[in-house]
This record gives C-alpha cells, sequence and structure tokens, in this order.
C-alpha cells in the first residue's frame, strides 16, 4: 500500500502544509559590450525561465548599460546592478520600481530594509582603477535613496566585491581587483545595527583576490584568484574569525566559476571544461573532477530541488544554460541572453489542503514533476508535487 496526498479540494477532512517550489529562474545577461569601439553591441538583459512549462522569456533590456554584475531578490522585489546604476523590480509583473545612479556599482547584499553595494571599476583608456571616496555603500530598499557609506578611512580601502550576510554583521570581499599586480586578500567585517565597521580579516598571501564567497551555515569560503596564476580556498570560522588557506596545486590560473553544492564546493578552473568538486573537510589540495565536458560562466545550486544551473556564453553572440541533478546527469537546457552572469530562484511557498488516499498501484495518466518533465509513473519519486491529469498530487516522505 502505497500513501498519496491528492490535492484536490476533495470532500474529505484535510489539512494544509506549506510547500516551497521554484516559481521562475531568473538570469541576468551581461550583454556584449565593445570596448575598442566603446559601443554597446547587445545590451544586458533580465529573462525569466518557466522550468514548468520549460518557456525562456525576456522581461527588460537595459538599455544604456555596458555590462550588468548582480542580481538579488529580497521579498517582493528584484534588484540589478547594472553599469552605474541600481534597479528595482517588482518581481511579480517585472515592473521597473525606481533607480539610482551609483558609480562603480558592482554587488548587491539586503540587511532588514537596507541594500548594501560594493565597488569597483577601471578607467577603459588608462586601464587604471578608479579611485572613490567609499568602497561600501548603503541605500534604503524602499526607495533606493541614499542611506550611508564607510568612507576609505572607516571602512574598506580598496574595491570590494561580494558579501554575506548573517545575523546583524556583514561580510564582505576586498580583492582589489581593479587594480592589476596589487591584489588584495581581505575579509571586512561590519556590524549593520550600528553602521560601523568592526575589522578586517587578512586570508594571508595565498588569500590573495577572493572572487566567490559562500556561507555554509558556520564557515565563510572565499574562491581566490591570487594574481591569475594560481587559485585558492581559503575557510573563515565566523565563530572565531580563524581562516586558514588551501592552495590549489593543479592550478596554474584563476578560477573561473565556483559554488557551494551539497556541502563542497564545485569549481571550474578559468579556460577549462572539466568541473571538479572540493571537500572543505578534508580540505585537499586539489579537487575531485566529477565528469562535465563544458565550459560555465556561471554555477548556482537550486536547492529547492537539487538541481544545478550552469552557464555557457562566447560573450558575443550566444548563451545558455545547462540543468543537471543531484547525479550530474544532465536534465535539460535552455537558450538565453548573451554572458549569462547570474542566476537567482525565486523560491515560493504554497499552502494546499491534502487528502490523504491509500492506492493499491500508482496513479496513470499524463505525469508531470515540477520541473515541467514527463514521468511515466510515480514509483520511486521523491518528495514534492506533481501534476497527474492536471490535478495537484503531493508525495510524501516515506
Amino acid at each position: 500500500m502505497k500513501k498519496l496526498a491528492i490535492l484536490l479540494g476533495a470532500f474529505i477532512a484535510q489539512v494544509s502544509i506549506a510547500q516551497d517550489y521554484v516559481h521562475q529562474v531568473l538570469v541576468l545577461n551581461e550583454g556584449y559590450f565593445d570596448y575598442t569601439t566603446n559601443q554597446s553591441i547587445i545590451p544586458p538583459t533580465i529573462g525569466s525561465y518557466d522550468p514548468v512549462t520549460e518557456i525562456y522569456t525576456t522581461v527588460d533590456t537595459i538599455l544604456g548599460a555596458r555590462f550588468a554584475s548582480d542580481m538579488i531578490i529580497d521579498g517582493d522585489h528584484l534588484y540589478v546592478a547594472a553599469d552605474n546604476m541600481l534597479y528595482k523590480y517588482n518581481k511579480y509583473d517585472m515592473s521597473l520600481t525606481c533607480s539610482q545612479s551609483v558609480s562603480g556599482i558592482r554587488n548587491l547584499a539586503v540587511w532588514n530594509d537596507k541594500i548594501i553595494v560594493t565597488r569597483g571599476d577601471y578607467d577603459n583608456t588608462t586601464f587604471m582603477p578608479i579611485l572613490f571616496n567609499s568602497y561600501l555603500q548603503v541605500f534604503n530598499t524602499l526607495d533606493l535613496s541614499f542611506y550611508m557609506e564607510l568612507d576609505t578611512v572607516s571602512g574598506p580601502k580598496w574595491s570590494t566585491q561580494n558579501m554575506i550576510t548573517y545575523g546583524d554583521n556583514l561580510y564582505v570581499a576586498i580583492n582589489n581587483g581593479f587594480e592589476w599586480g596589487n591584489e588584495k586578500g581581505l575579509i571586512g567585517i561590519v556590524d549593520m545595527s550600528s553602521m560601523t565597521y568592526l575589522n578586517e580579516i587578512d586570508l594571508g598571501p595565498d588569500g590573495k583576490n577572493p572572487d566567490n564567497m559562500v556561507f555554509d551555515g558556520t564557515n565563510i569560503y572565499t574562491v581566490n584568484n591570487k594574481d591569475f596564476t594560481g587559485a585558492s580556498i581559503s575557510k573563515l570560522d565566523i565563530s572565531n574569525s580563524t581562516n586558514v588557506t588551501t592552495n590549489m596545486s593543479t592550478i596554474n590560473t584563476g578560477c573561473g566559476t565556483s559554488c557551494l553544492r551539497d556541502g563542497k564546493i564545485n569549481y571550474q578552473i578559468s579556460g577549462d571544461t572539466e568541473l571538479y568538486e572540493w571537500d572543505p573537510v578534508l580540505m585537499p589540495s586539489s579537487g575531485i573532477s566529477i565528469g562535465f565536458s563544458e565550459n560555465f560562466y556561471e554555477l548556482v545550486t537550486d536547492e529547492v530541488n537539487n538541481y544545478l544551473y550552469a552557464s555557457s556564453t562566447d560573450w558575443a553572440s550566444y548563451g545558455f544554460i545547462n540543468i543537471y541533478n543531484s547525479d550530474n546527469i544532465f536534465s535539460g537546457s535552455f537558450s538565453c541572453g548573451v554572458s549569462p552572469g547570474t542566476i537567482v530562484f525565486d523560491t515560493r511557498s504554497t499552502s494546499v489542503g491534502i487528502t490523504n488516499i491509500t492506492s493499491q498501484k500508482i496513479l496513470e495518466g499524463t505525469i508531470y514533476d515540477m520541473f515541467g518533465r514527463k514521468l511515466n509513473s510515480l514509483e520511486g519519486q521523491s518528495e514534492g508535487i506533481y501534476l497527474v491529469d492536471g490535478e495537484k498530487v503531493y508525495i510524501p516522505k516515506r
């Protein structure tokens, strides 16, 4: 006998459950800007992919921007960093709510009703870094009005990039990535409740140029490009601010992309087509190849369905995203815009009435999972919502 929970709004006593699902996958395509002619060939775009229908739609084109650098979802809104602008969208209809000019804007993070912006840029004529009075600014999420900044006296002295918020603390990577040969390897800590800069953690000589930054609930990991002739991974225990850096012995260039997946760091060497897995517990000097043959631009994990979304591009004419399951088996693909550099998941929660019934066999008919894949039966499927003959079916944990 197999227990099924049928979402039928039926006449039998029901209970209510909350089920998380990915409503849409949002993609920030950076476009193609020709710096030799100083012309935008393909402007940045925002696209939406529906995992059920498998349809990708361009929802906005960011005209006038040379590039786009980050995108995050917070509550009902989407925030985008593009060139020297910060944009706020309503995630339900993708209407532009407001915008704010921010020179050198790079990455975004939200704490309560504040959005934090990291900054850094270079002059595309002299190729020297553009110097700012502040590399960390804070804006109000309501209308994107300026709130405050930490200047180079009271805050980071060099260009900043990725951020992690945990409780009232903000952890910001300071890499000075726009000044060739003078890369830094620091993690700045900000008390957001008082808006004060607490201190900096030095990742050491092998932890320079932190690029990506991920958090597992206990430790922050940075994937460091050093001087682009090698790479390393730093592990920072936020409870005591101790850190250790592991050099990747088999890498003679920087890392192209990376992500945290199932408690391990997946990374790819710049220009390579193999994907590696690094265990933060064992902390080996090299990752294990996990069997891919595609050069990726962005790696992101869909934690609801345990899928890996991996984008690829030639940075001039095309972009697409491959999807892999937890066993690294190819599960789907869709075309998007040029240079898909940021992927975020619009995860929502639905409360539904469910009725438990007993069935001698799995229901027959047309069956789809919430990813939009057609299934032969529900036998052996994991916990989640499925569509059976047009009706929603919830299979609980066994």
